[in-house]
């Protein structure tokens, strides 16, 4: 089991939370960020009192938070890093993850599209042998992120819930449901890496669009 690092405050857990999923539940975020759902109910109530999140009523219900949360939480997450000294280990992690990324991105379109008789075609699955070649590519891929996400576990432990997502994802997908590798709004394998990667550039205060990867 990867050792655990510093643990983050609900109040952080909660607006970090919100930031990457938009909209959530106290429960939904307690289990994002395997937190106690108490300590999220009180931290949350705290919040709302402060106009720092809002409860929204509707098809698709949930906390979220307001601008000047948005704002509070990203000075947390850079306090955090800094408090600890753990910017550095992230940056690396961050980096290193960065040259896996592309790499997941053509295991997708792959999966997603195969080649007949020299036209992309959408993937009916249907060619055992394509798909095998898929997925023993995606099996080798996370093999070797593996240290990258043990290595941002030791530093926080709150990454160890897209650890978790990663490694159920993927034994959805080789057990043979197709949909647990790139379906959207679900949280299939690409979703929880895109998660992941969001997550990254939050915590470390930089923008996907000047990162130079897709």
């Amino acid at each position: 089991m990867t050792p655990v690092g510093t643990a983050s405050t609900p109040r952080l857990l909660a607006l970090h939370t919100l930031r990457l999923r938009g909209v959530a539940e106290a429960e939904e975020i307690a289990e994002y960020m395997d937190a106690d759902l108490e300590a999220i109910r009180a931290e949350l109530a705290r919040l709302e009192s402060e106009d720092l999140v809002r409860y929204r009523r509707g098809r698709i219900g949930g906390y979220a938070h307001t601008p000047e949360g948005r704002a509070v939480g990203e000075r947390l997450l850079a306090a955090e890093l800094d408090e600890h000294g753990l910017r550095p280990r992230i940056e690396a992690a961050y980096e290193e993850f960065l040259t896996f990324n592309r790499q997941l991105l053509t295991v997708c379109t792959a999966w997603q599209l195969r080649t007949v008789d020299g036209q992309s075609v959408p993937n009916d699955h249907r060619d055992a042998a394509h798909d095998e070649t898929v997925l023993d590519a995606l099996v080798s891929l996370d093999q070797r992120v593996q240290p990258v996400l043990a290595a941002l576990v030791e530093a926080l432990d709150r990454f160890a819930g897209h650890q978790r997502r990663l490694r159920y994802a993927l034994d959805r997908v080789l057990a043979g449901e197709h949909d647990w590798l790139t379906r959207p709004m679900f949280p299939s394998y690409h979703s929880v890496w895109f998660e992941l990667h969001e997550d990254l550039l939050a915590t470390l205060g930089r923008d996907r669009t000047t990162e130079g990867s897709p």
